[in-house]
């Protein structure tokens, strides 16, 4: 099944805002079959509108459109659509009381212009929208579907799934079968992944898809199945996820589509063993991707940010005299604040960086980018030096990957 993405809002158009909604989309519609023929951005306009929805129904069958259903005068998505689908507004008693809902939740009072949202256009099929006041409308013509959602992400992401995915699959049922499997990898390049699995991709029947994302020091590799035989699908997922896991060894560093820190965070678990973080360069980075878990109390014990040298030297025991020697961004410094922070915090495992993330700082023995880091479990200690091209906040994220990357794989030696 084709489908095409309609953004709509000029402040996509300057890049007040950045899309996410239609990455977001592709991402939770691929593993059913699912293929974006093309995403389209365009501003608050009328014309733009009808003529971008009508490019759009000519080539797929699917248009999900985001953007333009606010309350405010310009947001003329909704009167676009009335027009567009030959219809007219209507008050609609059941998203009026929806509304009110959603609204009251918030604990804000309801004004006329939120009044309003629960004028629906009297051809669409109202899906009420649990977490905002915009409604989702579903529009039918000519056995083509087209859904508008609000432009907020939240909003989008969660009403996909709680409703719009599960109404298309059921509306557009070919009676085809979709598995997909994903596995983390790490400590090899894409290319060069790619060419160790050559071979294994030119084997794979025409059902089967293999799929590289790379992210921040780490390749998830996501295989993709769609079949009219359930039971054989599953028979040929199985057998390649077997054979990916024999090509690749310990390359993988866990199976299924899981972030990072929740990788780490389940290497913690199965050895009962807790963690910090000291933190220079990466400003509690590390321990903000770790927290973003569910559960993490249970082997994240806390953080020191000591992006000040002083913090370093008094609170985890850094000695003067080895800033002075080796500087703050050397290997004995991280090392120490990987010792420092288990005794000031009594954990088993700890992290550490110190680095320069740009844009000024450098020299020329530790330009731009220079970022030590060094990992503790129980009394082994590792360290290593990387330099990260690209802006602050790319040094930021990467030494951010890299420092739990460096503790997962130091956990894996236990």
């Amino acid at each position: 099944m084709k489908y095409s993405v309609i953004c709509i809002g000029d402040e996509l158009l300057i890049g007040q805002v950045t899309d996410t909604n239609s990455g977001w989309i592709a991402r939770e519609l691929v593993p059913y079959g699912w293929e974006a023929a093309y995403v389209k951005i365009i501003a608050d306009d009328a014309s733009d509108i009808a003529d971008a929805i009508d490019e759009a129904m000519n080539k797929t069958d699917v248009v999900l459109m985001t953007g333009g259903l606010g309350p405010t005068k310009d947001d003329i998505t909704k009167a676009t659509l009335c027009d567009y689908f030959d219809g007219e507004l209507v008050y609609d008693e059941v998203t009026a009381q929806n509304v009110l809902e959603v609204v009251r939740k918030r604990g804000i009072k309801l004004n006329e212009y939120t009044r309003l949202q629960a004028m629906v256009p009297s051809t669409c099929r109202v899906i009420q929208n649990q977490v905002g006041t915009a409604s989702i409308m579903w529009f039918e013509r000519d056995g083509k579907v087209l859904v508008s959602m609000p432009g907020v992400p939240h909003e989008t992401c969660t009403m996909m799934q709680r409703e719009v995915i599960p109404q298309l699959l059921n509306h557009f049922n070919d009676g085809m079968h979709v598995e997909h499997r994903t596995l983390v990898v790490s400590g090899i390049i894409e290319s060069a992944l790619a060419m160790k699995l050559d071979d294994f991709e030119s084997q794979l029947p025409e059902y089967l898809h293999l799929a590289y994302l790379p992210k921040e020091g780490i390749i998830r590799l996501r295989l993709d199945g769609h079949h009219g035989d359930a039971a054989l699908l599953k028979t040929e997922m199985d057998a390649a996820v077997a054979q990916l896991h024999q090509l690749l060894g310990s390359l993988i560093i866990a199976d299924g589509d899981k972030p990072l820190a929740a990788i780490l965070g389940d290497a913690l678990r199965e050895r009962q063993l807790t963690m910090a973080s000291a933190e220079s360069c990466t400003g509690g980075n590390i321990a903000h991707e770790i927290t973003r878990i569910a559960g993490s109390s249970e082997y994240f014990t806390g953080s020191v940010t000591c992006y000040d040298t002083k913090v370093k030297i008094n609170q985890l025991k850094v000695p003067q005299e080895v800033v002075d020697k080796h500087t703050v961004v050397s290997r004995p410094v991280v090392e120490q604040m990987v010792q420092g922070v288990c005794d000031l915090l009594g954990c088993d495992c700890s992290v550490a960086t110190s680095g320069v993330a740009g844009p000024g700082g450098g020299t020329e023995e530790t330009p731009v980018g220079t970022v030590w880091m060094a990992a503790k479990v129980k009394d082994r200690v590792v360290s290593q030096v990387k330099r990260f091209p690209g802006d602050r906040d790319r040094v930021i994220n990467r030494a951010t990957t890299e420092a739990m990357l460096l503790l997962l794989n130091l956990l894996k030696k236990e």
